[in-house]
């Protein structure tokens, strides 16, 4: 998927600053796709060259000018038009696999110890996942059907973090027990 395509999902929403959707991004989208604020800001002007988004100069006093995105027309057909075609499975690189993959038996406290730094950040992860999951059960019915779309999205990230946490617990019982 392209980048270009996730600002317009982000735009159909909600029209936003460059800096804006960076912060959304990180909320949102960030946490199963990555973009730095440079990546957001070059694909900002080449939609806006494409016709995909249009945007209006916001004037400020004690800062520079800001623009202001929002989606076009153009932009919403290209949006329902990607949403048409399907997409390939996610393919994995992870440097930690490789890791494992090629360790030798004196490398073993080496992958105990990256083990145990990966379990602390998926851990917080899980936690930070599971902490939107109870802000969605609490919300009323109108907001959990608004979001129904995004909270998928999140339930697929709780999996994915539960299902690493387990797959080390039989690491570490087949090479450390």
């Amino acid at each position: 998927m392209s980048l270009k395509y996730a600002i317009l999902v982000l735009l159909r929403s909600e029209p936003g600053s460059g800096y804006d959707l960076a912060q959304r991004f990180k909320l949102t989208l960030g946490n199963f796709w990555n973009a730095s604020h440079q990546q957001i800001y070059l694909e900002l002007k080449k939609l806006s060259e494409e016709g995909l988004l249009e945007y209006t100069v916001e004037h400020q006093t004690d800062k520079p000018d800001r623009k202001v995105y929002s989606i076009t027309s153009l932009g919403i057909s290209a949006l329902q038009g990607w949403m048409r075609i399907p997409v390939s499975p996610p393919r994995i690189n992870d440097a930690f696999l490789v890791k494992l993959y090629g360790a030798q038996p004196q490398d073993l406290e080496i992958i105990r110890a990256e083990l145990v730094q990966h379990r602390i950040i998926h851990r917080q992860q899980l936690e930070k996942f599971q902490a939107l999951e109870q802000f969605f059960i609490q919300a009323d019915v109108a907001r959990r059907r608004e979001f129904q779309m995004p909270y998928l999205t999140l339930r697929r990230g709780i999996k994915s973090e539960e299902a690493w946490l387990s797959w080390a617990d039989e690491v570490e019982s087949t090479l450390f027990q």
